[in-house]
């Protein structure tokens, strides 16, 4: 039955773009479709997510995190990450679809020609040291994740997911050991940290594997293989394949050492050791056999010399270790002593010891000789390369030609120990063998690799912390307002993301607070409208609204607020406003023709004070009143009346 029939999201869109077309392989931890790319009319390769890896939420956000940093990553050796996202469950990667084969297929006949393994290699280094370069690591470089398009070009595959399936779960990380547990670096297994020379050992492992049809170490269980990478050192590949020269040799066991420090510093430093050897060997770049090519993927092991003398990547005088013996030179004839007369005996005896005397010094001079040539071709012809690290360069210089070295300083490096300045390493390495007289590289620090801040905005705080601390930056906290990110999460850092820093360097992470607190605006004397569009514009509400009467505000205006203006308060508080109902007016009674005291009591009663003015000094009834009767007038103000 088609495996793509039967998958449920065979024919599915997911995110409403991206259209499942057909299973391309499956996995452990995720299965791989060949898809369509809806939006932009390309197809891609969609990588789903185990169901049990979707179930946790912090796989999600780590997925999620190492994704954008992979999305970053442009190179031509590395797969394109174009997109990430959930849908339904299902958790996915979006990235260019590489039609070929992988590196594991080309290693299935057996061994690869050195000049073809070191054309791999330089392809799966120069990916690796884009991706150091930019402070990622990929923790699982294995054949499996290295593919070869059909026109022959290798790419790397996978960076960050191994790190987000490994701190899913612990269940998740048996099956990581269990997959890539071959070219595990003896730190990860043992302390399950990874660096970049982490993956220097993993791609040293994968070379030897090139060079030899099969990894180093094999065991009837995982935990085995693992103990033999923490305890046991890289043999050389030659112990396994004679016909590895021995440069090669020494590159695999510097590159899979158990100590970290011991190997080069990243796949760059890698990737020119790699250059270096290809240099002294002669080895050509050849092309990597594409998906569509029937020519040899592998050779025998005997065969080397043969092979790279079709592919003209060594001159025969220099890589084969067949050729014939030479000539020996037939052996001297003594001259015979002329015929004579018999001697007297005290003559012969005196001639027999000079002969004596003859052949020992023969003897001893032959012997001087082959001590000597046995010497120089032992002993003799061969030094050590001294301990330089640390040296200044004129140190450096004075003691390697005093060890019989012609030095070369080659370009600087970043290192991670050796001070700038001083010795980094050297090509060969310290304490290796080179003939006496040839040339040694020794490299000067540039000292630590500079870190590139990585973005961890809307990172939880101890998710932010933790990736800041895995560059080795030193952390400060502080915090600050955001209108958009949850209090508590991470909003920005300084330096900003992208910035390169050196190591140690100190990084403010600048926390959430939420939103800034809110001012409230003077609108006192405007419109209810007015007022409501101001609070507004400072993400303010306006609440209900209460009316007084104002002789100062005209009626319908807005008189104060609650909280009054200039109070802090949070994002979308809500509030009152009081509006004016205008002066508190009320109708004047008419009292004319009352007594004095009934329009006392009477315009008192309305709230009106009362001025009398007698005519004629008249107290008897009232006569005339201002304001007039049943006029309008401010509640408490004062009425005139006149008395007869």
């Amino acid at each position: 039955m088609d495996i793509s029939l039967a998958d449920p999201l065979v024919g599915t869109v997911l995110e409403g773009r991206y259209r499942v077309d057909a299973v391309l392989a499956r996995g452990g931890m995720s299965t791989v479709y060949v898809g369509t790319d809806q939006r932009l009319d390309r197809v891609v390769a969609i990588k789903v997510m185990a169901p049990a890896l979707a179930e946790s939420p912090a796989f999600v956000e780590k997925f999620t995190r190492e994704a954008r940093s992979v999305a970053r990553l442009s190179h031509p050796n590395v797969v394109s990450v174009y997109d990430q996202g959930a849908d339904a469950g299902h958790v996915f990667l979006v990235m260019e679809l590489v039609r070929g084969h992988t590196l594991r297929d080309l290693l299935r006949p057996g061994s690869l020609a050195p000049a073809l393994a070191l054309s791999v290699m330089e392809s799966v280094l120069s990916a690796l040291a884009a991706a150091h370069r930019a402070g990622l690591v990929h923790r699982d470089v294995k054949p499996e994740n290295v593919l070869i398009s059909a026109d022959g070009a290798v790419k790397v595959a996978d960076f960050g997911l191994a790190r987000a399936i490994a701190q899913a779960s612990a269940t998740t990380q048996t099956g990581i050991m269990m997959g890539t547990v071959a070219y595990v670096a003896p730190e990860q297994v043992a302390r399950g940290a990874a660096d970049a020379r982490s993956d220097v050992y993993a791609a040293g492992i994968m070379l030897y594997e090139l060079l030899t049809g099969t990894p180093p170490y094999a065991g009837d269980t995982a935990i085995s293989v693992a103990y033999r990478h923490v305890h046991d050192d890289v043999p050389p590949p030659s112990q396994l394949n004679p016909a590895v020269p021995p440069p090669l040799d020494e590159l695999v066991v510097r590159a899979t050492r158990r100590e970290p420090g011991a190997r080069p510093a990243d796949a760059g430093a890698f990737l020119a050791e790699l250059y270096d050897v290809r240099a002294d060997l002669g080895l050509l770049r050849v092309p990597v056999p594409a998906y569509h090519d029937s020519a040899p993927m592998s050779v025998p092991r005997a065969g080397w010399d043969q092979t790279t003398a079709e592919l003209g990547t060594a001159p025969q005088d220099r890589l084969s270790r067949d050729r014939p013996p030479r000539e020996h030179l037939p052996p001297s004839h003594v001259p015979s002593l002329r015929p004579g007369p018999t001697p007297p005996v005290y003559t012969e005896q005196r001639d027999h010891r000079r002969r004596h005397r003859t052949g020992l010094v023969v003897m001893l001079l032959l012997g001087l000789v082959a001590a000597g040539g046995g010497w120089w071709l032992g002993a003799g012809r061969w030094v050590t390369v001294p301990q330089l690290a640390g040296l200044s360069r004129a140190q450096a210089v004075t003691v390697a030609q005093g060890a019989g070295a012609r030095v070369v300083v080659g370009d600087d490096v970043f290192d991670e120990s050796a001070a700038p300045g001083t010795v980094a390493r050297t090509s060969p390495p310290i304490g290796h063998r080179m003939i006496r007289g040839g040339t040694l590289t020794i490299y000067l620090s540039k000292g630590p690799a500079p870190r590139v801040v990585p973005d961890v905005a809307n990172l939880t705080r101890d998710d932010a912390l933790g990736t800041l601390r895995d560059l080795g930056l030193t952390t400060t906290l502080a915090t600050t307002y955001d209108e958009n990110i949850e209090r508590g999460r991470a909003v920005r850092t300084a330096p900003p993301a992208q910035a390169q820093v050196t190591r140690d360097a100190r990084v403010t992470l600048y926390l959430s607070a939420g939103p800034a607190p809110r001012v409230v605006p003077e609108v006192g004397g405007r419109s209810v409208d007015d007022a409501t569009a101001a609070l507004a514009a400072v993400r303010l509400r306006a609440g209900t609204q209460a009316e007084r009467f104002s002789d100062t505000v005209p009626a319908g205006m807005v008189i104060s607020t609650s909280p009054a203006a200039g109070r802090r308060v949070a994002r979308d508080a809500v509030i009152g406003l009081v509006v004016s109902k205008g002066p508190d007016l009320v109708r004047v009674p008419r009292v004319i023709g009352l007594s004095v005291d009934e329009a006392r009591t009477k315009l008192a009663a309305a709230g009106f004070k009362v001025e009398v003015r007698s005519l004629f000094g008249g107290i008897g009834s009232v006569i005339g009143q201002s304001p007039g009767p049943f006029a309008k007038a401010k509640r408490g103000s004062t009425v005139t009346i006149g008395v007869l």
